[in-house]
């Protein structure tokens, strides 16, 4: 048995000390890139996955960029518990009405998008991104478009749907999620806002910070135009409809 756990051990350093190494005397460049490139793209956002399921996010890859780029950032972690359940529902309602029952792609969102730029090819192509996909972009990405970022998007939303439960990946969504004015997470939008904790937030004030997600530096939470305004009555009453149909049923507590 020794000499069996002995053998399992020493298979895998041989392998990359032939990776790593080769066999000619002469480095293999293009061999020791690809294992960087591999441990970079697949293993580390695997590890921190796995560890984020546990624990608090400190930070974003749009926080770092903000705070490269001399911006104040405002964040404070909350776990779910901590954060009310109404803001939760107004992004469900606003952003992935399908969130307990895909498993992190709504195709149906995308059929439809496809089906829409097919018809007005000038207009540019509709977003039909899930809760799942913005947390996996909010984690590791930047806000940058290309079919690279895409292609790891679409791996860490497999890898987020696959070891998280739902209610952790809204949990971490409404941490990471970018309110405009340096502001991330919900702690941070609704004292920046409304002057209280998340925890504390009313359905109306949820369906403000819902209403302006996908354009927070421009559109108001405070004081919000004719458009914010209509958004939120929008959304409030899509809030209800989540809850009655059990469109939460899997983050509901």
């Amino acid at each position: 048995m020794k000499q069996f756990f002995t053998r399992m051990i020493a298979a895998p350093r041989k392998f990359v000390r032939w990776w790593w190494n080769g066999k000619t005397g002469r480095a293999p460049w293009i061999r020791r890139i690809l294992g960087l490139l591999f441990q970079i793209f697949v293993l580390l956002p695997l590890l921190l996955i796995v560890a984020f399921r546990f624990l608090p996010v400190p930070f974003s890859a749009n926080m770092v960029l903000d705070l490269l780029g001399g911006s104040a950032v405002h964040y404070s972690w909350r776990e779910g518990s901590a954060i009310a359940p109404a803001l939760g529902r107004a992004v469900i309602a606003s952003e992935d009405q399908r969130f307990c029952s895909h498993n992190g792609f709504d195709w149906k969102s995308i059929d439809d998008a496809l089906r829409e730029h097919k018809r007005h090819p000038a207009r540019p192509l509709r977003g039909a991104s899930t809760i799942s996909q913005q947390t996996a972009r909010s984690l590791f990405l930047s806000p940058e478009r290309s079919w690279l970022r895409k292609g790891i998007e679409a791996y860490v939303t497999i890898l987020l749907e696959a070891l998280w439960p739902k209610p952790r990946i809204l949990t971490v969504y409404l941490n990471l999620a970018d309110w405009g004015h340096g502001n991330f997470g919900a702690e941070a939008a609704a004292q920046a806002y409304f002057r209280k904790p998340a925890a504390a937030l009313s359905p109306y004030q949820a369906a403000r910070l819902a209403a302006v997600l996908p354009d927070p530096d421009i559109w108001r939470a405070v004081k919000p135009g004719p458009y914010v305004a209509q958004r939120t009555a929008t959304i409030l009453a899509r809030m209800g409809e989540v809850r009655r149909d059990g469109l939460d049923a899997c983050v509901r507590r």
